[in-house]
């Protein structure tokens, strides 16, 4: 039998546990965006970035979001054919395109928020107000140490 310094338990393994959390929480998340929208997650991340910040380019998408850029574009040319999304070339650089919500993305954008929120709330819901307080505390402070 191995030594049980010589065994990774994944279940066990915090990298592992962060991932496999993430996944279930945005898997269910999913379910949310998919029946009221029908997107898929990559255009939901796509929607919820421009929703937030307004114009940005593909790029600037990608890296907010930790997305591969076939993705990315996959999701941008979904939208544009949805007519919920617009793309500008840059004056400077036509290789660049900003992308704008239209009215209609943005109408879809704001119809999420509430529910997003609410989805949030009820997965604080499941614990106590202090782990509520604490889980944002520590995330926020594990992903600044990972940054620094």
């Amino acid at each position: 039998m191995a030594n049980h310094d010589d065994v990774l338990e994944l279940e066990t393994f915090l990298p592992y546990r962060l991932y496999h959390l993430a996944d279930l929480v945005s898997r269910e998340f999913a379910r949310v965006y998919k029946d009221r929208l029908g997107l898929t997650r990559p255009e939901w991340r796509i929607l919820s970035g421009l929703g937030q910040h307004g114009t940005m380019t593909a790029t600037a998408l990608g890296e907010q979001s930790s997305m591969h850029k076939t993705k990315v574009s996959r999701a941008v040319a979904e939208l544009e054919r949805r007519r919920w999304l617009t793309r500008a070339p840059d004056e400077k650089d036509r290789r660049i395109e900003h992308l704008t919500l239209t009215r209609a993305g943005l109408a879809a954008y704001r119809d999420m928020v509430p529910l997003a929120k609410a989805f949030e709330r009820e997965m604080l819901g499941k614990l106590e107000n202090s782990d509520q307080d604490g889980i944002v505390r520590l995330l926020g402070k594990l992903e600044s140490a990972i940054l620094e």
